[in-house]
C-alpha cells in the first residue's frame, strides 16, 4: 500500500465540516507506528507547506511543484497530493493551529520536528526567493515546535544562499568547543542524517533528500572548522 494512499484513507475520514487539522488528532494513536508515522510526517509538509506558500502573498507554480522535489511524487498519485494541498489551503485553521497539532503528534521528538521545518524550507525557497513574511512564518513554527534559535540558524543557512552561516551552529557547539568536540559531533550528525535513520522515525523514503542535503551541511561544516584549527 502506498502512502498517498493511506493518506487517502486518513483524509477520507473527516466527517462533513472537519478541517485537515482533525486528520492528526486520529493519526495519534498509536504515534509510534511508522506508517502512522509517514503519513502524519507527509500531510503535515503539505498541510504547512500551502499555508506557507501563501505568507508571501502568492501561491506560485514553483511552490507547488516543490512538493513533488521533497517526495518526488509519482505522475499517477500527484492528484492526491493536489487533493491535501487544496484542504489545507481551504481550511480556516491558521498555520499555528497545524503547528500545535503536528507537536503534539510528535511530542519528545524534536528530530522529526525538525525534519519538518527542514521540508518547509526546501518549499519557501523553491520560487527562488526567501520572503521575510516566509522567514517569519517558519520562525514561529520553529517556536511552537520547540525548535531552538541556532539550530533555526543552521537549517535557513543550509537553505537560504545569502543567510549567514555557522559551522558550531551546524553541529549544535558552542564557539569555543574544542576540535576533539567537534570530530564527535560531526560523526553523531552523520550517523544522525544516515537516509535510514529519518526513514526509521517517520520521514517517508520519498524525502530523502533531506537527508542527503543536511549531510552535505554536516560534513561542510566540519571541513571549515578542522581547516581553521589547522592553519
Amino acid at each position: 500500500m502506498s502512502i498517498w494512499t493511506r493518506i487517502l484513507e486518513a483524509i477520507s475520514a473527516l466527517a462533513q465540516g472537519e478541517g485537515l487539522t482533525a486528520v492528526f488528532d486520529r493519526l495519534r494513536t498509536p504515534p509510534e507506528a511508522c506508517p502512522e508515522r509517514t503519513v502524519a510526517f507527509t500531510i503535515a509538509v503539505i498541510a504547512l507547506g500551502a499555508k506557507m506558500a501563501k505568507a508571501d502573498g502568492e501561491v506560485t507554480r514553483n511552490e507547488v511543484s516543490a512538493f513533488r522535489e521533497v517526495f518526488h511524487v509519482p505522475p499517477e498519485e500527484e492528484p492526491h497530493a493536489a487533493r491535501v494541498f487544496n484542504l489545507a489551503r481551504q481550511d480556516v485553521a491558521g498555520f499555528d493551529a497545524y503547528a500545535r497539532k503536528i507537536r503534539a503528534m510528535f511530542q519528545g521528538d524534536s528530530r522529526v520536528l525538525t525534519d519538518v521545518l527542514e521540508g518547509l524550507f526546501h518549499v519557501s525557497v523553491a520560487d527562488g526567493h526567501y520572503h521575510p513574511r516566509e522567514d517569519a512564518f517558519l520562525a514561529e513554527v520553529a517556536r511552537i515546535f520547540g525548535v531552538g534559535e541556532r539550530c533555526f540558524r543552521a537549517i535557513r543557512a543550509r537553505y537560504v544562499p545569502e543567510a549567514p552561516r555557522d559551522p558550531y551552529d551546524v553541529l549544535g557547539l558552542p564557539a569555543n568547543a574544542s576540535i576533539e568536540q567537534a570530530r564527535a559531533a560531526w560523526k553523531a550528525a552523520v550517523r544522525d542524517s544516515h537516509p535510514d535513520r529519518l526513514i526509521a522515525r517517520g520521514v517517508p523514503p520519498e524525502a530523502v533528500e533531506l537527508a542527503e542535503r543536511r549531510l552535505i551541511a554536516v560534513n561542510a561544516a566540519w571541513e571549515e572548522i578542522s581547516a581553521r584549527e589547522a592553519a
